[in-house]
């Protein structure tokens, strides 16, 4: 082989190799990330137009959502399921995920505040006006959240505590799994009334609001957010959690009905 079919033989394997790398490096700067994200059902509309909106702030991320009663959602990730950020719709349920060592301290703040409602289906001809009324004997069915892993359910049960009318409320109650479980069965008027967040009976026009909570009634509504340990995404996970705070995300927020810590 001559000197000039040497040369031409090199300047092909150098350009094959440079194109080759430079493939590689773009295939690597679009590669997409899935971020994982266990969220409160409560959470499901807003989070799912802030995801539409982020894709815009960063092409390369995925965010996949698993919506669920707080409760449930805790317990998958205890039992291992993978998760790179949980927000909660109560602290209960993210102390457990804390004490367990399966969250990343430093990562973990207040994201949002919510308020409790009480709703009928809105062509009701219930003459309720209070919490309080739910002991009428005209009402016969009030959709709750499971109080034992359903954090709408635990608010819904101090509220009636705090009146004094726990034990009756319960003899008329129908437990869903979640807060949209609940609102389901009152928009299609399957019971006379329930208990769910201000931001659910906003996201319907086939409800009323009858009563926000009496002030003092229950522990205040917010919800937690944090990056599990396991994640493998930890630092692409706290650039979605910047993003929540960003004024773009607080006015979607704000759309939905819920609040600023």
């Amino acid at each position: 082989m001559n000197t000039k079919k040497i040369i031409t033989l090199a300047i092909t394997i150098l350009i094959l190799l440079v194109t080759f790398t430079g493939c590689q490096s773009q295939k690597n700067i679009t590669k997409e990330t899935e971020l994982l994200i266990s969220a409160a059902a409560s959470m499901t509309d807003v989070l799912q137009e802030i995801a539409e909106n982020y894709k815009a702030v960063d092409s390369t991320i995925k965010l996949t959502f698993t919506f669920g009663s707080s409760g449930a959602l805790q317990a998958q990730i205890e039992e291992g399921a993978p998760a790179d950020i949980f927000i909660s719709a109560a602290q209960k349920q993210m102390t457990a995920l804390e004490e367990k060592g399966l969250i990343i301290n430093d990562s973990k703040k207040i994201l949002l505040v919510n308020k409790i409602v009480l709703i009928t289906p809105k062509d009701s001809n219930l003459s309720i006006t209070s919490f309080e009324d739910l002991t009428k004997d005209e009402v016969r069915k009030i959709a709750l959240g499971e109080p034992n892993g359903v954090p709408v359910g635990q608010y819904s049960e101090e509220i009636f505590t705090s009146l004094g009318i726990l034990d009756r409320v319960k003899e008329k109650a129908v437990y869903g799994s979640d807060v949209r479980t609940v609102l389901t069965w009152i928009e299609t008027g399957e019971v006379d009334c329930g208990v769910v967040y201000a931001t659910d009976a906003f996201s319907t026009d086939k409800v009323k609001i009858v009563s926000e909570a009496p002030e003092g009634s229950h522990k205040e509504v917010t919800y937690p957010v944090a990056i599990i340990k396991s994640s493998h995404n930890v630092e692409r996970s706290q650039e979605f959690l910047n993003y929540l705070s960003t004024d773009e995300a607080i006015n979607i927020f704000n759309k939905y009905g819920f609040s600023m810590k």
